[in-house]
């Protein structure tokens, strides 16, 4: 009976050790590369969290009416060895982005490019998140 308690908490422990893997999807099952969207906007709200980070924007139609998008960045370590940091964008900074609309037609983008406040533009993405630049497709 010790034995098979054994089974069961070393088949519990592999079954949760699958789920973070699970939750990482791949570019091309979210998001369309063929539709990109450059959004210009305040920022609302940054969640730099793993596996990705979001930043979330408030962005003004030709007709004045304001639309909340969030858009998904790269895991915050990739982030941080581009020269990111936790407090490089803050609530209210103006900033335009650059990725590729949600398949789901949702107001969700993959960001590839940040302009920042400052006027500069840094990376937004994930090299092997398997978008357009990413280097799996360079090959």
């Amino acid at each position: 009976m010790k034995a098979n308690f054994g089974f069961v908490i070393a088949g519990l422990g592999l079954l949760l050790a699958a789920v973070p893997a699970r939750a990482h999807h791949s570019f091309a099952a979210e998001f369309d590369s063929n539709k990109p969207v450059t959004l210009k906007g305040t920022v609302a709200k940054v969640d730099w969290l793993n596996p990705h980070i979001w930043l979330y924007l408030d962005v003004k139609d030709e007709g004045g009416k304001v639309a909340r998008w969030q858009c998904e960045g790269g895991p915050p370590n990739t982030l941080t060895r581009q020269g990111w940091t936790k407090s490089a964008l803050k609530q209210g900074d103006e900033v335009t982005i650059d990725g590729f609309t949600a398949k789901d037609g949702t107001n969700t983008c993959n960001a590839r490019s940040v302009k920042l406040p400052d006027g500069k533009q840094v990376f937004a993405g994930s090299a092997e998140d398997g978008g357009p630049n990413s280097r799996r497709n360079a090959q």
